[in-house]
């Protein structure tokens, strides 16, 4: 007899449910959400696992990979794919969830998502720690434009380093408006120290980083744009083709086609958002900026921006340096104008 297993992972405890090949429920249980009890409550079952379904989320791949380590048949599954297949579920429960996953190990109507390696896990912690410095200071900024603005204060235009002297100069005369001035200043030029780090960091780890090196020879990709794409690749193998990763990242048209309806939308914007954003700044800037050694690929992007407009015409870029950028990190070769234009 076969035995599939679903497990739904919350913080303190998950829920873990076990089918026969004929979807019958042999064993269900509450347990604590740390690799080795798992591990310790399947092996003590006392028969062996077919499949293990983990659905993707933030403890999913540290349970992942230690459980994959002790050998279990564990599969990490994509969370769109479950939810749109738990959408009928009348009672939505940790409990059901597992049932659920479990039911879709048995009958096979899943899909593998990729488990990132540690360093690229390291890698996006970087990132997303440095744009939540990087976001937070804009908004402390903002916030004093706002401030003062109530008051008639206008700050106007000014660089980083002047932006300090302004508010001061403003605030010049009002106590109140000195104190909170005083207050915020002080934030914005810790929140600036610890930018400037990560910059540092980010920049150390690009030179250090092989693959992002690499990437660093794309016109109009800088060390940010390389990390982040090659830690969301991480394994180039696990595409069979550069022509996936447009969709993966959700810069392929969404299609709906239903008798004698036949539509093509925008974007899907599936997958993740950070390097679809990413991709898109490096178009925006190799189409707005003289930048050197991209003349046939920004040729080809103006020639769709003269027909369907420049934000159509950013979107396409982006997609095909996507694919660029796969097919070098899966030869290993540096940027070739030539063979990207083709």
């Amino acid at each position: 007899m076969e035995y599939y297993a679903g497990i739904d992972a919350s913080l303190e405890c998950s829920s873990v449910c076990v089918v026969d090949a004929s979807g019958k429920i042999v064993r269900e249980a509450k347990v604590a959400s740390e690799p080795q009890t798992l591990i310790a409550w399947f092996g003590s079952l006392g028969f062996g696992l077919e499949r293990i379904g983990l659905e993707a989320g933030p403890l999913s791949q540290w349970l992942f990979a230690a459980m994959k380590a002790a050998g279990l048949a564990v599969e990490l599954l994509e969370t769109r794919h479950v939810r749109k297949a738990f959408e009928a579920m009348p009672v939505k429960s940790d409990r059901n969830d597992a049932r659920g996953i479990a039911q879709l190990m048995r009958l096979g109507w899943f899909r593998p998502v990729h488990c990132k390696s540690m360093s690229a896990q390291e890698t996006r912690s970087l990132l997303t720690a440095r744009k939540l410095v990087q976001l937070k200071l804009l908004d402390v900024e903002n916030s004093l434009r706002g401030i003062l603005r109530g008051f008639g204060l206008k700050v106007g235009k000014t660089s980083r380093q002047e932006f300090a002297g302004r508010i001061e100069e403003l605030v010049a005369g009002h106590p109140h408006l000195q104190m909170i001035a005083k207050a915020l200043l002080a934030v914005r030029a810790v929140l600036r120290t610890e930018f400037a780090t990560f910059e540092k960091q980010a920049r150390r780890m690009a030179r250090s980083d092989k693959q992002a090196r690499l990437l660093t020879s794309v016109p109009a990709v800088g060390p940010i744009v390389a990390l982040t794409y090659a830690s969301a690749i991480d394994d180039p193998t696990r595409f069979k083709s550069s022509k996936q990763t447009g969709a993966h990242f959700g810069l392929t048209p969404k299609k709906h086609q239903s008798g004698e309806t036949d539509y093509t939308g925008r974007i899907s914007k599936l997958g993740d958002a950070s390097v679809r954003t990413a991709l898109y700044e490096a178009a925006h800037v190799m189409l707005t900026k003289p930048v050197k050694g991209c003349s046939q690929l920004k040729s080809w992007a103006m020639r769709i921006k003269n027909r369907a407009g420049m934000s159509k015409a950013k979107v396409a870029l982006a997609r095909r340096l996507a694919v660029i950028m796969h097919r070098m990190l899966a030869d290993g070769t540096p940027f070739n104008a030539a063979a990207a234009a083709a």
